[in-house]
């Protein structure tokens, strides 16, 4: 392969990993630094989680049902990138606990609902105060100088996240 270009290094981009030609270096490290920080920040705050109860997969699909139910089965298991087996054991879990209950269709007999109860969403509400509450103590222990930084940075970071939610749609 006498006419093949050599792979492109990166401190910041794991081994192996090549940057996609249409990307810049400044641009595949950011993002490979945000992936990693995300992925971190969400590890710790998730140990908020334990006093839950609930996995890890439970809470997400509890969340999903929170915020976007009543949904169907198939929905809730492409929301959370699952396999519909899969997730109606998880919504089984959740029935029995008393976190969610199933509604029928009025129209189709064979489609059910899924709705967060009351205990559901105070529990998910909770876990998510417990997180937030954790974040704003640790953002708190910052300078004021960076905390101001962080503050411009969450409006690019909005901006970040609205672009990638189009550009799925639009897959």
């Amino acid at each position: 392969m006498a006419n093949a270009k050599p792979a492109r290094k990166s401190t910041h981009l794991p081994t192996g990993v090549e940057r996609p030609e249409h990307v810049s270096a400044t641009a595949s490290e950011s993002a490979n630094r945000l992936h990693s920080l995300a992925i971190h920040m969400l590890r710790q705050l998730r140990r908020e989680d334990d006093v839950s109860g609930l996995s890890a997969p439970r809470l997400s699909a509890l969340s999903v049902i929170v915020f976007a139910g009543p949904i169907n089965l198939t929905a809730l298991a492409a929301a959370e990138q699952v396999r519909a087996p899969t997730m109606s054991r998880l919504v089984r879990a959740l029935e029995a606990e008393g976190l969610v209950r199933r509604e029928g269709d009025a129209l189709d007999g064979r489609v059910a609902y899924f709705r967060a109860t009351p205990k559901g969403t105070r529990l998910l509400h909770a876990g998510r105060d417990r997180r937030v509450a954790a974040l704003a103590r640790a953002v708190d222990t910052l300078p004021v100088v960076e905390r101001r930084a962080l503050q411009k940075a969450l409006g690019v970071l909005e901006v970040l996240v609205s672009s990638l939610a189009r550009r799925q749609r639009e897959r």
